[in-house]
């Protein structure tokens, strides 16, 4: 993503208060899905997720006056970014949280940049590996086996839920390689690109939704409130965030924020839902982000490429080349 033009006015607040608050955001995601899994089936929890998440950034663009995108190539390439980036990885964490603790899950999305990595050896020349980013890709991996517990033969480990969240992982990568090859120099803003882009996920989740949930039976409040955050701050509020950071400090620093998002993720896991941590799982996470470090070490010393469409993230970091991402 490329900086905003400088505002004319100071940000109330300095820019490392704004970038904790992103990390701790998107790292109490991973928290609130799985809260909100224990009262909705995952589809729905990702249906209210982006719908309050829509509502967060439609009003932003509204208040700004922002254009929406033209053009039907255009809108046809956020569809699939959609997905890509938002409907498919946020409903594979969902589902995913069914069977493994939070702790987990936000580790598996710290690996986005691994993933980004070796699709880049292919998909985008420009991003052809030096030796210390192969090396970052090999220390990465070794990172996500300690994680796992590969010496113990993966034993106690629901293995359908922990490659959901490598899955979501992995499409958080595939949507930005889409994002970077098709939407940039579109002259829209970004955050009119991200609303649409929300917005055409929130479509996308309310066809898919009633096929296959039921609607609950009774609404409990801590699952419900879980689900508005989640929406809201995590993938409304938050993305707000990000640009303010990105356009005061620039998108190298602002990606900073998703090696802070496993160890928020974890912490949160385990001392408010009471998760049980082995030894491997933090050390293994130490692991995974330094060889993430080391796979963005070139991104540091180039410019910025031209603006694709900023998601947290994961997330979150979910975390693509050169942004961040949340879960």
């Amino acid at each position: 993503m490329s900086p905003a033009a400088p505002s004319s006015t100071s940000p109330l607040l300095d820019w490392r208060v704004r970038f904790g608050a992103l990390a701790l955001i998107w790292g109490f995601s991973f928290l609130f899905i799985k809260v909100g899994t224990e009262g909705f089936a995952p589809f729905q929890v990702t249906f209210g997720r982006l719908l309050f998440g829509t509502a967060v950034l439609a009003a932003a663009i509204a208040v700004k006056r922002d254009r929406l995108p033209r053009g039907a190539r255009v809108w046809g390439h956020l569809a699939v970014a959609a997905l890509l980036l938002n409907a498919l990885p946020f409903s594979l964490f969902a589902y995913a949280e069914l069977t493994i603790p939070s702790t987990l899950a936000g580790i598996c999305n710290a690996t986005t940049p691994l993933w980004g990595m070796a699709l880049s050896l292919v998909a985008l020349s420009e991003d052809r590996p030096t030796r210390v980013r192969a090396a970052g890709l090999g220390i990465g991996f070794v990172g996500v086996l300690t994680v796992l517990g590969a010496w113990q033969g993966f034993s106690g480990l629901d293995v359908t839920g922990t490659a959901l969240a490598l899955l979501a992982s992995f499409s958080y990568a595939v949507g930005w390689i889409y994002v970077r090859r098709t939407l940039s120099g579109t002259g829209v803003s970004n955050l009119s690109l991200a609303g649409s882009q929300v917005g055409l996920a929130t479509l996308q989740l309310a066809v898919v939704t009633p096929l296959f949930t039921t609607v609950p039976e009774s609404l409990e409040l801590l699952p419900l409130l879980s689900v508005v955050a989640l929406g809201a701050l995590g993938t409304g509020y938050a993305m707000l965030l990000q640009y303010g950071v990105v356009a005061e400090v620039g998108p190298t620093t602002a990606s900073m924020v998703t090696y802070f998002i496993p160890v928020i993720a974890t912490a949160a896991g385990v001392a408010l839902l009471d998760e049980h941590l082995t030894w491997n799982t933090p050390v293994g996470a130490l692991v995974v982000l330094a060889g993430a470090a080391l796979t963005q070490t070139r991104a540091s010393r180039r410019a910025a490429p031209p603006t694709t469409v900023p998601q947290p993230a994961a997330v979150p970091a979910e975390t693509p080349p050169r942004a961040a991402s949340r879960a």
